[in-house]
C-alpha cells in the first residue's frame, strides 16, 4: 500500500522538506479564488508543509493523511494551531461529509493517489465549483548537479521512477482525465539551500531511498557526500526546485 512508503520516513520529511515560495501561497488567495473563510483539505497532507501554510492564513484545514507516523509529526510541526482537524484516512476514502470542501490541495502526494477513484472523492466532498490544487516542489533536472544526483538515485534506490513521481517532466496534459475541464498551471523559482546534513536528510527523506540497514545505505550516503562536496560552494549546496502548481474543477 501506498501510504507505506513512507513509515519511518516522517521526522526526516519534516526536518528536511521545503516550503513552498510565498508566491504561490499568495496566488492561492488571490487569483485562485481562495479567502479566509474558504473550509480546506490538504490531503495526502504529510508531515503538514503545505497544511501550515494554509492554517497561517486562518482558515479552517482539514489535514487528510493515512501514514500513522507522518500524521503524528504534523501535530507536532502545526502545535499550536487551533484550526486544523487531523484525519487519519486515505485520500481515495477521506470520511469527510458530503459537499463540505471549498477548495482540496494536493502537495507532493497525487502520484500516490488511484486517479480515479480520487476524483470520484473529489467530487463527493467538494462543493458546487470547488477546486482542487495539486502541487509539486519539483526538481530543475536541466543543470549538471540534476543529472549526477539522478543517477546516483537510480544506482543505488530500485524504487527510484523519477523526480516528484514521475511527474516532473510532464505538464498538465498528464491531468487531462482528472480535470473537468482543463486546469491553469502555474510555476514559481523556489531555490533552496542545503548544508551538508540537510541534503543528505533530504535524500533520506524519500520513498525511494534506502534505510539504514539496508545494504546499498552506506554507498549512498558516501556518493552523496561526494556529490555534495563536488557542487557547493562554502559548504552550501543551492538546489534549483520549480513549484508546478495545477488547479481546477473536477
Amino acid at each position: 500500500m501506498n501510504e507505506n512508503k513512507f513509515n519511518e520516513k516522517g521526522k526526516l520529511y519534516a526536518q528536511y522538506r521545503p516550503c513552498y515560495p510565498e508566491d504561490f501561497i499568495k496566488y492561492l488567495y488571490t487569483e485562485a479564488g481562495m479567502t479566509e473563510e474558504s473550509i480546506l483539505a490538504d490531503i495526502g497532507a504529510g508531515t503538514g508543509i503545505l497544511t501550515k501554510h494554509l492554517l497561517e492564513q486562518g482558515n479552517t484545514v482539514y489535514a487528510v493523511e493515512p501514514n500513522t507516523d507522518m500524521l503524528e509529526n504534523a501535530k507536532c510541526y502545526l502545535n499550536g494551531f487551533t484550526n486544523v482537524i487531523y484525519v487519519n484516512s486515505a485520500a481515495e476514502h477521506t470520511t469527510l461529509p458530503r459537499h463540505s470542501i471549498d477548495f482540496i490541495t494536493v502537495a507532493q502526494a497525487f502520484h500516490w493517489f488511484d486517479s480515479r477513484t480520487f476524483k470520484q472523492e473529489c467530487q463527493r466532498i467538494l462543493k458546487t465549483d470547488g477546486k482542487v490544487v495539486l502541487v509539486w516542489n519539483s526538481r530543475d533536472e536541466t543543470n549538471a548537479f540534476s543529472k549526477e544526483n539522478r543517477a546516483i538515485l537510480e544506482k543505488y534506490c530500485p524504487d527510484f521512477g523519477g523526480f516528484s513521481g514521475g511527474t516532473n517532466a510532464k505538464g498538465a496534459e498528464q491531468f487531462s482525465n482528472f480535470f473537468a475541464n482543463g486546469c491553469e498551471e502555474r510555476r514559481y523559482q523556489n531555490p533552496v539551500k542545503f548544508d551538508e546534513q540537510r541534503f543528505i536528510g533530504y535524500e533520506l527523506s524519500t520513498s525511494y531511498a534506502p534505510r539504514f540497514n539496508d545494504k546499498n545505505y552506506d554507498d549512498f550516503i558516501h556518493s552523496l557526500k561526494d556529490i555534495f562536496a563536488k557542487y557547493s560552494e562554502h559548504d552550501i549546496l543551492e538546489i534549483p526546485f520549480i513549484t508546478k502548481s495545477y488547479i481546477g474543477t473536477v
